[in-house]
């Protein structure tokens, strides 16, 4: 079977489609998590059971930006096959191993999908960022508390952007060891489609360092005031 997803277009309205193989959209919500959009573009490739999923998801990185468990993955799967996006059309058995449902999107799975994918894309929706809570109560730290926990998280950031490019030098360097095997000596690169989203969050790494860099001079040169207020103690601080 074919490893390449198939094209996403939702159908018109009014097209005429059976309930669930062929068919209309589910009533019930679709859940959407990251897992559920995960297993819902793995199946666009091709059929397959929850298994092959979980490797494939490892094997791609897709853990860089969804948390994977193998109770959450069933989960998702058997809920999505229960709302009609997704259904099982193959039960297998190998040897003394567990039996193994394979798994196909519908259409009303596909037409939600590629509906998430344009919301996802192009919708800017608010995340609610952890660093971004700290930010609003960071007074308390007072402003030498401030400094240097603000110093110790660009220390964090610098470290963590150096870590993935010398990780992604790997991957293409081990990419084009592979493709050359493979044809003969011609050079190779992963398309660079497929690592969007790490490019994404290196570039938003590589952003925050540089705001947080000249948050801390601004706070060094008084560019940016600190309010004059009792300073909390070293126990304060370290509590």
């Amino acid at each position: 079977m074919s490893s390449q997803p198939q094209p996403l277009t939702p159908r018109r309205r009014g097209d005429a489609a059976e309930p669930a193989r062929t068919g209309r959209r589910s009533t019930r919500a679709l859940p959407r998590t990251p897992l559920a959009l995960a297993v819902l573009n793995l199946l666009n490739e091709h059929p397959m059971h929850p298994y092959e999923m979980k490797s494939l998801m490892r094997e791609r990185g897709h853990v860089r930006a969804i948390r994977l468990k193998d109770a959450s993955l069933y989960d998702t799967v058997e809920r999505l096959a229960e709302l009609g996006f997704i259904e099982a059309v193959e039960v297998s058995r190998e040897g003394r191993r567990p039996e193994r449902t394979v798994y196909a999107i519908t259409d009303g799975g596909r037409d939600e999908l590629v509906v998430w994918l344009r919301e996802l894309t192009s919708l800017p929706s608010p995340e609610y960022p952890r660093f971004a809570a700290a930010l609003m109560f960071i007074y308390a730290l007072g402003k030498d508390g401030a400094i240097a926990a603000l110093s110790l998280r660009a220390a964090g950031l610098e470290g963590e952007i150096a870590r993935i490019d010398a990780y992604q030098r790997a991957i293409h360097q081990h990419f084009d060891e592979a493709y050359r095997a493979a044809a003969g000596g011609a050079a190779g690169d992963i398309p660079r489609l497929f690592t969007l989203e790490e490019e994404y969050a290196q570039a938003m790494r590589q952003a925050e360092l540089a705001w947080v860099r000249q948050t801390i001079a601004a706070l060094h040169d008084g560019t940016l005031e600190w309010p004059v207020g009792p300073e909390p103690t070293e126990e304060e601080q370290s509590s």
